[in-house]
């Protein structure tokens, strides 16, 4: 365990699958570093800042684990941090076309990353925050998902966004 990986992702809000795959990702690694994408084309709920903070809190008790946000290619901010290992999971197969193609295209762009895909516990399988975000707005109990404070968060901002409309 001498190497160290970035897990890249919108993190729009953390749930326990993707803390699940840090806590996997850690027992491979001696350092991951948790790498929040500034991605203006997914339009998220929470800023870049906001996703930071959720995760740093998320996992404030692995050591080894480093959060922070990066604009741009992927494999560019792992050139930056001289870093030749990304992580992504996998849920379902659905999951795995996409995944694939951007393994493909990162290959290409920086053919000396490796990208590991690595799957959750079973139970997280089928999380994902886009769900999450949708039984939110229905007033679902996300406890078993995400977070305490996580979950407040996103029913804070949906509640808000609903009552400016």
């Amino acid at each position: 365990m001498c190497q160290r990986a970035i897990y890249p992702g919108s993190f729009d809000p953390v749930t326990y699958g993707h803390i699940d795959l840090i806590k996997r990702a850690k027992g491979i690694f001696s350092e991951v570093i948790v790498a929040v994408a500034r991605n203006p084309h997914k339009k998220p709920l929470f800023s870049a800042r906001e996703r930071v903070q959720m995760l740093k809190r998320a996992v404030q008790d692995l050591n080894g684990v480093v959060v922070e946000d990066f604009d741009g290619l992927v494999v560019d901010y792992a050139a930056k941090k001289k870093v030749s290992v990304l992580i992504r999971g996998i849920r379902m197969i659905s999951d795995f076309e996409y995944e694939f193609q951007m393994a493909l295209t990162n290959r290409k762009l920086a053919p000396h990353i490796e990208i590991i895909f690595l799957m959750p516990q079973e139970s997280y399988s089928y999380l994902s925050s886009r769900l999450l975000k949708e039984a939110a707005t229905l007033g679902a109990d996300l406890s078993s998902f995400v977070p305490n404070f996580v979950e407040k968060a996103l029913k804070e901002r949906l509640c808000n966004r609903k009552s400016r409309l």
